[in-house]
Formats: structure tokens, sequence, C-alpha cells
């Protein structure tokens, strides 16, 4: 999977792409922009596109498992999509701390103690065997 932290005005993810227990990139990035929105992704790589499709209403078939924060340029919210309710969109306050992936305990915790997003993601690569790579960020907006 993925460990993505935001906090004060930073998104930051890692870059780590697995396949079972091998490593297939260490250096994917997993932020993608369509029309003008970011979509910060985590989950199965293969369903990037259909999630990314539900958000411009496009048809979706089969399961998608994956989940993005996505970043229209004013707000920040949660995206994923499932078959019985279709896309689900949870704004996120940009005022508090948020994580998703599988390292978010790790990370959740590391801003719960001062850590910055990144540096919540550096750590949450210490203990999660799904996050790895290159730590990006991606301001959103300024603090202050």
């Amino acid at each position: 999977m993925t460990t993505i932290a935001y906090k004060d005005g930073v998104i930051a993810y890692d870059s780590l792409i697995c396949n079972g227990n091998a490593i297939t990139y260490d250096d994917y990035d997993k932020c993608h922009e369509r029309e003008g929105l970011k979509f910060v992704m985590t989950g199965y790589v293969c369903d990037y596109s259909k999630l990314i499709g539900a958000w411009f209403g496009e048809p979706v078939t089969g399961t998608v498992e994956c989940s993005a924060l996505v970043f229209d340029g004013k707000s920040l919210c949660y995206a994923a999509y499932n078959a019985e309710h279709g896309l689900c969109k949870t704004p996120i306050w940009l005022d508090r701390p948020y994580v998703l992936g599988s390292g978010s305990d790790h990370a959740m915790t590391a801003m719960d103690m001062g850590a910055t997003a990144a540096e919540a993601v550096e750590m949450a690569k210490k203990r999660d065997t799904s996050t790895g790579g290159q730590v990006r960020t991606l301001i959103i907006h300024q603090v202050g």
C-alpha cells in the first residue's frame, strides 16, 4: 500500500510499489493530476485510473481497490469507491492532521509527537513494510 500524511498545508507520501513480496518500484510518483485536480493515491496502481475516472463521472466496472487525497486548489478531501455506494468524497479539515494507507497509524503517532507530514512518512517507512522509497511532498497552502 503506502503512507499518505497531511499536516499544516503539506501532503507527504512515499514512492514504493510492491507486487506481492517483491518491490516493483521505489521511485513511483503517486500524485496524479487531471483537469487541475491532484490525486495522491494509495492502493492498487491498476485501479488508480478507475477512481480518478469515477471522480469525473465515468462509469466504473469491477472493484476499485484504491483511495486518494484529492486537492482541487482550495479544498482537500478523501475519495474512495465501492460498487454499492459509488464514489465517496469526505472533506478533510485543513487545520487538522490526516493520514491514510498501510502506515497511517505510525504516521499519525509521529505527527501527534510533533513531526511534520514528511517526517511522519519517514517514520512510517521504518515500521511499515509497504511504505518506502522516496518521500515526496505537495504543498497545498501556506499556514500562518
